[in-house]
């Protein structure tokens, strides 16, 4: 089980790859709390699927226009030139490559960067939605996870097990034990989170790891 503060470090870092003037989706789940720790002052553009660019910071259920959905269907809010349009606008915006980044939650992730993060077998999924065509289109693919699954498996592996979202389009992995970059020559371990070894990193993960640094940052 991942602690809230191990989740709240991970997402405060996330946010860290957000940067001035980009367009930026955020994905259904854990994504979506990146939202609130993006500098107010940053200028951003934040995509929605659904038919929203420029959404503001989340808001309560008590404060919410009922009308004002994220493509998760959590409430949201607007800001000074926040733009509506229909899916079809939306997924030309996607296909076009105007998104220069998307933060996608994942179940596995392989050392060449294959993604998977729709179906689990056994269990019932609506389908593999617009992740098929952000994980392919955005300039930048950042997945943001746990490193280990309930049954404390590694969801950075050698080859995906579930189906493939989007083949070789994973550019870094944010989880709550570390930051791994993907690249040409596999996995490359950049950071570590506060109070976690190398040793217990290496452990966890079951696609081999390189090591950017005898003594790497922390987060």
């Amino acid at each position: 089980m991942v602690s809230s503060d191990a989740k709240q470090r991970m997402i405060r870092r996330v946010a860290r790859e957000i940067e001035a003037g980009m367009t930026v989706n955020l994905g259904i789940g854990l994504p979506t709390r990146v939202i609130d720790h993006v500098d107010r002052d940053l200028s951003v553009c934040l995509h929605s699927e659904n038919g929203i660019a420029g959404v503001g910071p989340s808001v309560t259920y008590e404060q919410a226009d009922r009308n004002l959905i994220d493509a998760g269907g959590s409430y949201v809010s607007i800001q000074p030139g926040t733009a509506f349009f229909d899916s079809a606008v939306s997924f030309a915006m996607v296909r076009a490559g105007r998104l220069d980044l998307t933060i996608l939650g994942a179940f596995e992730v392989a050392m060449n960067g294959d993604l998977a993060n729709w179906m689990i077998p056994g269990l019932f999924t609506p389908g593999v939605g617009g992740a098929m065509e952000l994980a392919q289109k955005a300039r930048r693919v950042v997945i943001m996870m746990t490193h280990l699954d309930k049954q404390g498996h590694s969801k950075i592996v050698r080859e995906c097990r579930l189906p493939i979202t989007a083949s070789a389009c994973v550019n870094r992995i944010y989880t709550d034990l570390a930051v791994i970059d993907v690249d040409a020559q596999g996995l490359m371990l950049r950071e570590i989170a506060q109070g976690i070894s190398l040793d217990e990193v290496l452990a966890a993960t079951e696609a081999p790891l390189q090591v950017a640094d005898n003594e790497l940052p922390t987060f």
